[in-house]
Formats: structure tokens, C-alpha cells, sequence
């Protein structure tokens, strides 16, 4: 049985305790847009016209994107929209979307509730959560959960955004999830975790996840088409945008995603073998930059990864000239079933070696 949340659609997003309006990331991008870039899509052959996205750490310090020999397109990082890749623009809530208030406006709905303890706890399968303002953590201990249209906001170290507990086929789309405040122990320390590395069927799509230390900690299902940027420091942090700390049969599809870290702590991708051997895992179409490896891409350990599957992505030299501090991928895997190909750099569309 499917447990629905029905919540109307409002333009009053002021909060009752304070009087003031509540963040807004998609709006304010499309506020704050003011130039126009046209470049030549990758493949498509069109050039396209679009604005930058407000908020993204890289605009304003690299060029334009443009139109490399052989119709690429290159310095995409500049403002990813342009290229098909996803930004402030285009993930996150949509602009368009009115979020009631919790515990404010709405404290509880079917299979889920406020908890005076200061969170919001999802413990009924097939509970549907959307258009929400939930300035708490979201704690997901039931299955076939959706979270849409979201707004996850939270701080502090130990913290998380979203925690999954043993959950099944879970879907977070077109949410944000952040802390108001980057610096220091007001950081986010986890945006999206599976706290036991049990659940399945897990599905990412179209997030906007900033101010954190470690945006997504996942080890099986699909996290696609979201922006992570921004990311926070706490001295003991290492900085991820997506972790998994070892393989499942189920696989791990990193698909299409804008991950952009301004630090030099730790990564844009990490896959380690603390717990177990890589397996089965995808990373394709992203575009990335920055830590200390901006990839790292599985054979740590003693174990022999299998099934890596790392291509077509874009490392961009925005904050290093190697991507990361000391270059763009480490620890590539090399076992049965792993390749490595078509990845480029940003700015050239050249090959990446690893």
C-alpha cells in the first residue's frame, strides 16, 4: 500500500517563528543570472544560449565555455548548464515549487512525523514526502520511500542531511540538502549517508548538495544528473563528494553528475576497500575537479577490484593544473573488468591517463 502525502502548493514560505523567508537556491540562481554564454553542445552541432548559475564556486573564474577542434565542447566548467551538465539551474527544487514549513506548517503526514527530539522520522513503506522546508535531519528507516522537492537543512559535525537506515529503493529527486554555514564545525558533515551500508535500490537523482564535508556516502544503487560544490572543512575532515567504502553485487552507477571540490581535502569520487572489495561499480559522464586526487579510483587495499568501469568523464583544472593537488585519478583499478576510457580534460578534450 502506497502512503501519499498530499501537501497544496503556497506562496507563503515565511517562517512562522521568524517572519523571514526561508533559502531559496534555485531562485536565487535564476536571480542572480546575468550573462549570456552560447556554446556548441558536445555531439549536437546547435549552439544553445543560456545564463550561469548563481552559486557555482567556478563562475566568474574560468572562460567561457567554447568549441574545441571536432565540434567538442570544452571549459564546461564555467558554467556546466551550457554543456548539458548539471548545476544550480537545474537541480535542487525547482523554482517553481512552494514548500510548507516542518514543524511549522505541517508536523507529520502518512508514514512519517515530526519528532520533538528535532528530526523528522520516515517509518512507513511507501511514504511519499514532497515540497517540504525540513530544517532537521530527514531519517529514512522504511522502503519504497520518495523524497522530491525537498529542502534538507542542518549543520554541525555527526550530522546528517538524509540518513538511510536498511532501507529498499528509496528515491531522493530534485532535493537540497545543505547547512546554511560551510565554515568550521557549522559544515554539514554528511549530506546523504547509508548509515549501515545495507540498503538497496537506492536512487539520487537531480540534487543540489552543498556546505558539507561529505555529500553522499553510498555504496550500491544510482546517484545521477546532481550538483555537489562548496563543500565545508572541520580540521579531521576528508572531504568527499560521493564515498563508498567498498562494492556490493548490486553495483554503483555514478552517472552525470557536476562534482565540484575547492579544497585541496580529499576527492570528488572516492572508492576505498575499507570494508571490502570494490565491485561492479560505474562512473561515467561526470564532471569533475579538485581534492587531493580528484578520483580515487579503487585498488587501495589488498583486495583486487573488479568491474570498474570509469569513462567518458571531464577533469577540470579550474582549481589545480592537474585537477586534484597531485592529479586527476589515483589508485586506478586494473583487475578483471575494469577499464578505463574516454576521459578527457575540460579545457582541451584531451585524453586523461591515469
Amino acid at each position: 500500500m502506497t502512503l501519499t502525502t498530499t501537501l497544496a502548493k503556497t506562496a507563503d514560505r515565511t517562517s512562522t517563528a521568524t517572519g523571514t523567508p526561508f533559502p531559496r537556491r534555485a531562485a536565487a540562481a535564476a536571480a542572480a543570472a546575468a550573462a549570456i554564454a552560447v556554446v556548441m553542445i558536445a555531439g549536437g552541432g546547435a549552439a544553445m544560449a543560456a545564463t550561469p548559475a548563481a552559486g557555482h564556486a567556478a563562475a566568474g573564474h574560468a572562460a567561457a565555455p567554447r568549441t574545441a577542434a571536432g565540434g567538442v565542447a570544452v571549459n564546461c566548467v564555467a558554467y556546466p548548464h551550457t554543456c548539458g551538465y548539471p548545476d544550480a539551474t537545474n537541480t535542487g527544487v525547482p523554482a517553481s515549487v512552494h514548500l510548507l514549513s516542518v514543524p511549522g506548517q505541517v508536523s507529520s503526514g502518512p508514514g512519517w512525523a515530526y519528532e520533538p527530539g528535532g528530526w523528522v522520522e520516515v517509518y512507513g513503506n511507501g511514504a511519499d514526502l514532497s515540497g517540504l522546508y525540513i530544517p532537521y535531519n530527514l531519517d529514512v528507516s522504511a522502503s519504497d520511500v520518495t523524497i522530491t522537492d525537498d529542502e534538507i537543512v542542518t549543520t554541525g559535525t555527526g550530522d546528517f542531511g538524509i540518513s538511510l537506515r536498511s532501507t529498499a529503493n528509496v528515491t531522493v529527486s530534485h532535493t537540497s540538502v545543505y547547512s546554511p554555514d560551510n565554515t568550521g564545525p557549522n559544515r554539514l558533515q554528511y549530506g546523504i549517508k547509508d548509515i549501515y551500508a545495507d540498503s538497496t535500490g537506492t536512487v539520487l537523482n537531480a540534487d543540489n548538495i552543498w556546505n558539507t564535508s561529505t555529500a553522499i556516502a553510498i555504496s550500491e544503487g544510482t546517484v545521477e544528473n546532481s550538483y555537489i560544490h562548496n563543500f565545508g572543512y572541520s580540521p579531521g575532515d576528508h572531504d568527499d563528494g560521493i564515498a563508498s567504502d567498498a562494492g556490493t553485487t548490486q553495483g554503483l552507477s555514478i552517472t552525470h553528475n557536476t562534482i565540484l571540490n575547492s579544497l585541496d581535502e580529499t576527492d570528488a569520487i572516492q572508492l576505498s576497500q575499507d570494508f571490502g572489495p570494490q565491485m561492479n561499480v560505474t562512473i561515467s559522464r561526470n564532471l569533475l575537479a579538485g581534492g587531493s586526487y580528484t578520483l580515487y579510483a579503487g585498488d587501495s587495499g589488498t583486495a583486487t577490484p573488479t568491474n570498474i568501469v570509469i569513462t567518458g568523464n571531464r577533469f577540470s583544472t579550474i582549481y589545480h593544473p592537474q585537477s586534484g593537488t597531485f592529479g586527476p585519478a589515483a589508485y586506478v583499478a586494473t583487475g578483471p573488468g575494469d577499464t578505463w576510457s574516454g576521459n578527457i580534460w575540460d579545457n582541451t578534450a584531451k585524453p586523461v591517463s591515469p
